[in-house]
C-alpha cells in the first residue's frame, strides 16, 4: 500500500476527474489525499494565448511535483505541452471519455437552426476556427471559466451557445445540457480532449508503476498520434488545429486513422487530411499525417497568419 498525494486543479471537473483516479487507486489498495492546486490558468482570466496558452493549467501542478509537494497529478491531457518536461513522466492515459464537442443552445437549438449573428462563446480558436469554416454567419465571443460560468452565460440570455468538451459535461453529470453533439466531420476535437494524463517524477518508479496499472493501451495510442500531429506541426493546445485518431479494424491487423484540421480564426483557410496506419506505430502514423499538412500548405499559413 502507498499513501499518494494526488495534485489536482480546485474546479468542480478537475476534482471529479482527479476523485475518480484516486477512486480508482484505492480500489487497487492505496491511500489517497487530494491536494488542490491553484494553477495561473485558474486566476488569470485573460485570453490563453496571452497569458502562455500552453501550459497554464499545468505548470503549478508540475512544480509542487518536483518539489516533492505531491506524488501525481492529474491533468485534462489536451492541457499539456507536447514537448517532454524534464524530471517528469507521464505515467499513464486512463481510458478515455467521449471526445467530442457538444453546443449547448438557448430554446434547445442546435448549431444549424442557430439564427444567422447568433453570438457563440468559445476560447478556443480551434473551435473558433472550424465554426467559422462552416459559414454560417454566426459571431464567436471569447469567454473563460469553468463549465458552471459558461452555462450559466447561455441561462441568463448573454449568449446564444457555447461550445465545450462533452467529456466534461459526462463527468459532471451534465450531459442532457448538450443541444447537440457535434460531429467531428464539423469540428474534430483537440490532441488529446476526453483523456487525462497521469504524471509523476521520473525518478519515482514506485509512483509510476502503480500508475502504470491505470494505462489503457488504445488510448495511449490514439494520443501519442494526436500529439505528434501537434508537436510536428510546433502548434500549442491553444492553436487552431483539431485531431482525432482512432484504432480501426484494418484488412489484416488494428490500424491507427488519423484526421486533422489546420486553419486561421477567420475561416479563410481550413486544410483537412487524414492518414491510416499501423496501430503500433503511432508516433510514425502522426508524423506522416503532419507532414502531408505542412506540404498542402499549414506550414504557410504558420508563417502568414500564425498558430
Amino acid at each position: 500500500m502507498i499513501a499518494f498525494r494526488l495534485g489536482t486543479r480546485r474546479s468542480r471537473l478537475a476534482l471529479t476527474q482527479s476523485g475518480q483516479i484516486a477512486d480508482a487507486l484505492r480500489a487497487a489498495g492505496h491511500d489517497v489525499e487530494l491536494v488542490e492546486i491553484v494553477t495561473e490558468g485558474d486566476t488569470n482570466r485573460a485570453a490563453l494565448e496571452t497569458i502562455g496558452g500552453t501550459g497554464v493549467f499545468a505548470s503549478a501542478l508540475r512544480r509542487a511535483l518536483r518539489a516533492g509537494d505531491i506524488d501525481l497529478a492529474v491533468h485534462s491531457l489536451k492541457d499539456l505541452p507536447t514537448a517532454p518536461e524534464a524530471g517528469l513522466v507521464i505515467a499513464a492515459t486512463p481510458v478515455r471519455e467521449d471526445v467530442r464537442d457538444v453546443l449547448v443552445a438557448r430554446d434547445g437549438l442546435t448549431l444549424g437552426e442557430l439564427p444567422s449573428g447568433a453570438r457563440i462563446g468559445t476560447c478556443s480558436p480551434r473551435r473558433e476556427a472550424q465554426l467559422m469554416a462552416l459559414g454560417l454567419g454566426v459571431e464567436i465571443v471569447p469567454i473563460r471559466g469553468n463549465v458552471e460560468t459558461r452555462l450559466a452565460l447561455v441561462d441568463t440570455g448573454e449568449l446564444d451557445a457555447v461550445v465545450l468538451a462533452r467529456a466534461g459535461l459526462l463527468r459532471l453529470g451534465l450531459a442532457d445540457r448538450a443541444t447537440e453533439v457535434l460531429d467531428p466531420i464539423q469540428v474534430l476535437p483537440a490532441a488529446g480532449q476526453g483523456a487525462l494524463a497521469l504524471e509523476c517524477r521520473a525518478d519515482d518508479s514506485v509512483v509510476f508503476d502503480v500508475l502504470a496499472a491505470l494505462d489503457d493501451p488504445e488510448t495511449q495510442a490514439c494520443v501519442t498520434a494526436e500529439r505528434t500531429v501537434l508537436a510536428a506541426l510546433e502548434a500549442g493546445c491553444t492553436a487552431p488545429v483539431g485531431v482525432l485518431a482512432e484504432v480501426v479494424e484494418g484488412v489484416t491487423a488494428l490500424e491507427l486513422s488519423v484526421r486533422a484540421f489546420v486553419g486561421t480564426r477567420d475561416g479563410a483557410l481550413q486544410l483537412r487530411r487524414s492518414v491510416t496506419g499501423p496501430a503500433d506505430d503511432p508516433v510514425g502514423v502522426g508524423t506522416r499525417l503532419a507532414a502531408l499538412l505542412l506540404a498542402d500548405g499549414a506550414a504557410q499559413a504558420r508563417v502568414e497568419r500564425g498558430f
